[in-house]
């Protein structure tokens, strides 16, 4: 899985100078005093949410469809154009799993931290590999060489397979995201590309986002 930081706009001066436009200051200094930090500190644990609006980012994330799907729910504050099978044919690319988790006991979702061996260690991911790529991925091909349009022939593809978007929204919308899928009762899977795109956040805007982050 991948995230890559595309474009930015802001920084933390701009959540400072944003939050201030309402008192008809300016400050245009390249630096935070300890005032400015105090106030983003303070806009962070009121919910004044909408100074941290003018700060964004944009991103390319390559994940399995199952992840996407969980990130796609978020909406507010965000644009989200992903790449289709419309329009493409190329060589699907699936995610493998290393480890195949238990189900949670205590709660309706998620999972435990015990490997579950259904089949042979030795050849679980060639099973796997061999249901996705074998069965699936030969009858996608067949089906598009036999003149099956692009658009219907990947009704046919599993959740592992791998796609990729571009996601753009503003610091506030991302830093709403992190508190969710970071927490530890989120998908393992998911969570990898919200740890990414908290790290690539912590280095844009490192004194907001220590405060959104702990809203």
């Amino acid at each position: 899985m991948e995230v890559e930081l595309i474009d930015k706009m802001g920084s933390d001066r701009t959540v400072v100078r944003a939050a201030r436009v309402s008192f008809a200051s300016h400050p245009k200094r390249n630096y935070l005093t300890e005032g400015d930090e105090k106030l983003i500190k303070y806009l962070a644990e009121h919910n004044h949410w909408s100074p941290f609006a003018h700060c964004s980012l944009q991103f390319r994330i390559k994940a399995p469809i199952f992840v996407a799907r969980q990130l796609m729910k978020h909406t507010v504050g965000l644009s989200w154009n992903e790449v289709s099978r419309r329009y493409v044919d190329t060589e699907p690319e699936f995610y493998e799993v290393d480890k195949w988790r238990g189900r949670a006991e205590d709660k309706k979702q998620g999972s435990s931290e015990d490997e579950i061996l259904w089949i042979d260690r030795s050849t679980r991911t060639d099973a796997l590999q061999s249901q996705v790529e074998t069965i699936a991925l030969k009858n996608y091909n067949r089906m598009l060489e036999a003149g099956v349009a692009p658009e219907q022939a990947r009704m046919i593809l599993p959740q592992s397979m791998m796609t990729e978007w571009w996601w753009t929204g503003s610091l506030y919308a991302f830093a709403r995201i992190c508190n969710l899928r970071c927490a530890k009762d989120a998908q393992y899977e998911t969570r990898i590309v919200a740890n990414l795109i908290n790290t690539e956040c912590e280095k844009s805007f490192p004194k907001s986002w220590i405060e959104l982050r702990k809203t």
